[in-house]
């Protein structure tokens, strides 16, 4: 587990903030351009500027500016299975954003159907409660929503919309513990600071059943890969709920609330619902499908020193590496396929850093005769058997892609 010195840190970042401007007047300053990118998306259209314009950010790719909304460059996820933070992709709901927390009183707030009420200090939480540390994969539920075929609206996102980050904090149970949930609690719903730039907007709130927010692996943390949680990832304090879509993962997190009866907000009962059918697929036009609010992530594997069509030298071995993540359990194996699925080969596993996380994979694949041109395709199997779909899912929402990706290496 890492150490720190949270209080100094926490400090620190105070300082940062207020030192040359906060970062609400960052955020809705001019951007600053560092290039562009032409992202792979279905039909074209994936013209991205480069920005380094965002508070304790480096080079990242702008897919909106208010709120903002940041892709990580893909290069970032050939360099290891922990996202660097100043790389770890950002998404926000509402533009109302603080520009400075203050760490001397920020509380957070535990209510509802409780036998105590809590209102802590970031000192009082990190003092009080078991420190626990898990890798855990956040993701987007619309990440890769720009490769969907038909095109949906949303967020015009590449792969990008995902990071994996060690994270540090406590677990929930224990907070809750603290608090006494009574008998007849159905659900703990978490809030924010973000809120709403217009009027009656709904606050971003969301929920999980209390057994699930009762989940050993279930955290809040203060910390990720070492360091305070970035401004823009949800500083001071993050929910985690490993294994679900990054929609849970609560940022700026200062309210928790028991509830007895179930959740009606409109980002829990009417946003963020997939189809009640495998993959979350439909046909696109297919109208009365049951909906459900999404859940658990689903397995994918990724090639990330190869581009989707590469270059490569004639007649000589070709390594390929990337890796995986098999959503809401760990990897059982990653596997290669040249002959359009027919036929798969092990690929090697990297280090096991938690069932959570990336892993790290790579295989060796044959030489390929000049002018000649190979497919290869990898797949993800997880503990659970579950197995990547050689075919992608639509819905009208963009969410849960997870089909086997496919690189050309054109020999030359």
């Amino acid at each position: 587990m890492s150490s720190f010195d949270f209080d100094q840190h926490a400090l620190t970042r105070r300082a940062l903030l207020r030192g040359a401007g906060t970062a609400g007047a960052a955020l809705m300053a001019a951007p600053a351009w560092a290039g562009a990118i032409d992202l792979p998306l279905y039909g074209g259209g994936g013209e991205r500027e480069m920005t380094t314009a965002f508070p304790q950010k480096g080079k990242m790719i702008l897919q909106r500016t208010r709120p903002p909304l940041l892709e990580t460059p893909w290069e970032t996820f050939d360099k290891g299975v922990f996202t660097p933070n100043d790389q770890f992709y950002v998404r926000w709901h509402w533009a109302g954003i603080p520009g400075s927390v203050d760490v001397d009183t920020f509380r957070l707030k535990v209510h509802g159907n409780v036998e105590r009420e809590l209102s802590l200090s970031l000192s009082e939480l990190v003092r009080k409660l078991p420190r626990v540390e898990l890798a855990a994969v956040n993701q987007c539920s619309g990440n890769s929503r720009g490769l969907f075929d038909p095109r949906v609206p949303g967020a015009q996102w590449a792969n990008g919309a995902m990071g994996n980050a060690k994270w540090t904090g406590f677990r929930l149970k224990d907070l809750l513990d603290s608090a006494g949930v009574k008998a007849g609690s159905v659900q703990v719903r978490f809030a924010g600071l973000e809120t709403p730039v217009i009027d009656g907007g709904p606050h971003f709130k969301k929920s999980l059943s209390v057994d699930h927010a009762r989940d050993d692996d279930v955290m809040v943390a203060y910390a990720m890969n070492g360091e305070p949680l970035p401004f823009l990832n949800g500083f001071p304090l993050r929910l985690i709920v490993p294994g679900w879509y990054a929609t849970y993962w609560m940022k700026m997190l200062a309210d928790i609330e028991i509830l007895d009866t179930p959740d009606e907000n409109f980002w829990t009962k009417k946003a963020y619902l997939i189809p009640d059918t495998p993959g979350a697929n439909i046909k696109p036009g297919e109208k009365d499908v049951k909906m459900i609010p999404i859940n658990r992530m689903v397995p994918r594997s990724f090639f990330t020193n190869v581009a989707p069509v590469a270059n490569v030298k004639a007649s000589a071995p070709n390594a390929v590496r990337g890796i995986a993540f098999g959503g809401d359990c760990g990897v059982a194996k990653v596997e290669t396929s040249v002959d359009g699925g027919h036929s798969w080969q092990a690929a090697q596993l990297g280090a096991d850093e938690g069932k959570y996380g990336f892993r790290k994979w790579n295989a060796n694949i044959a030489s390929i005769d000049a002018g000649k041109r190979l497919s290869v395709m990898v797949r993800c199997t997880n503990t659970d058997g579950e197995v990547q779909p050689d075919k992608p899912n639509w819905n009208p929402s963009g969410f849960m892609r997870n089909v086997i990706e496919t690189v050309d290496l054109v020999a030359a």
